[in-house]
């Protein structure tokens, strides 16, 4: 598979952080990962790594929906803010584990390429690389 080049991982529970680093990694996914524990960390880690555009800029963000400080509405809400340079070839696809109907009317309004439920599985990372990034088998 094309490497990407870097992955945000945004979530604030540390264990589901670690196990899609531990997925990620051992599949052989991504060259640079970023780990955010909410939407505002997540922002400052785009704002690190984008400026200038640069190898380091996540190709996907993995965002969780409910975090403390800022959630992943919230998130989407700033980022459809952000510069355009910033934002081009980023994809961003939701991964929860409940979303309620109100919820899923606005984030189909925000620039989310897609909603995942947790947890992420091999199949589930096969799929969202296959219809973004192109078809290649994982690890």
């Amino acid at each position: 598979m094309p490497q990407l080049s870097s992955v945000l991982l945004v979530d604030d529970d540390t264990t589901t952080n670690f196990l899609n680093q531990m997925l990620i990694k051992r599949l052989g996914v991504v060259e640079h990962l970023h780990i955010a524990e909410n939407g505002a960390e997540a922002l400052q880690t785009l704002q690190q790594a984008c400026e200038p555009v640069s190898a380091t800029c996540p190709d996907l963000i993995l965002l969780d929906m409910k975090m403390p400080v800022m959630n992943g509405i919230e998130f989407l809400e700033a980022y459809a803010r952000l510069p355009r340079p910033w934002q081009q070839g980023i994809v961003i696809v939701m991964l929860t584990t409940s979303l309620l109907p109100s919820d899923l009317e606005r984030v189909q309004q925000l620039p989310v390429a897609g909603i995942l439920n947790k947890p992420l599985t091999k199949e589930k990372l096969q799929a969202l690389v296959d219809e973004h990034f192109g078809a290649t088998p994982l690890g």
